[in-house]
């Protein structure tokens, strides 16, 4: 695999997630694994994956909690589930928790690569079309790499700072409404999200600053402008 598929394992069982990491990693996957949903959440707030394998019981915070930051993030990344419940109504939970797919100990690795390979074929497209590097003014930002580096240095970016910005800046010199970032980056429109970016959009803001000719600009009643020089 020439770019290796980044892939979050949450799993508290020592013994499954070595298993699961290993096979994978065999599969030319580069794997970032973690034993518990707090950690797992905290993992993919500062970095970008194309997949997500979620055991549902893990301490501190389940795979239902994981599943559920992460939506609020992105309705694109795969999410699998992991779980020893095998019922359907366990299955249904899952699937209205935000899963795409759901997988039930104890499964053949063979099926969860089919699996993990069905929906990796489905964003793949997405993904390969995402510019690596973006520039404007004076700065050079990595979406991939939640990196934006301007004069006065690097900054790492949350994922959704990064989601943001590179909507922003793919979209310059016009007016995007509010609904309309808010369905691009969120994938909804509700007032709660909306405070939620207006937060996101200030700490954009700062890290701009060092170029005055970069603006990010709030239009009174319709949403904001991200000016850069032509």
């Amino acid at each position: 695999m020439e770019n290796k598929l980044r892939i979050l394992l949450a799993e508290d069982d020592e013994l499954l997630r070595n298993l699961i990491k290993g096979e994978l990693e065999e599969e030319g996957y580069l794997i970032t694994a973690c034993s518990d949903g707090h950690e797992a959440i905290d993992i993919f707030d500062k970095n970008k994956f194309d997949l997500c394998l979620l055991d549902i019981m893990m301490p501190v915070k389940d795979g239902f909690a994981v599943a559920k930051k992460i939506r609020q993030q992105s309705d694109i990344i795969p999410i699998i589930f992991i779980s020893t419940k095998a019922l359907i109504e366990d299955k249904i939970e899952g699937y209205n928790r935000g899963a795409d797919d759901y997988i039930v100990k104890p499964f053949n690795m063979r099926e969860l690569l089919m699996k993990m390979e069905v929906f990796l074929r489905r964003t793949k497209k997405l993904f390969s079309e995402e510019k690596s590097v973006l520039h404007f003014g004076k700065f050079e930002f990595s979406p991939k790499d939640l990196r934006l580096v301007g004069p006065e240095g690097e900054t790492k970016l949350k994922q959704k700072e990064s989601d943001l910005l590179q909507f922003l800046s793919t979209h310059p010199n016009q007016i995007l409404k509010r609904e309309e970032i808010l369905l691009a980056v969120w994938g909804k429109d509700d007032y709660f999200l909306g405070r939620s970016m207006d937060v996101f959009m200030s700490k954009l803001r700062k890290y701009l600053k060092p170029d005055a000719q970069v603006i990010l600009e709030t239009i009174h009643g319709l949403g904001y402008r991200f000016t850069i020089p032509t």
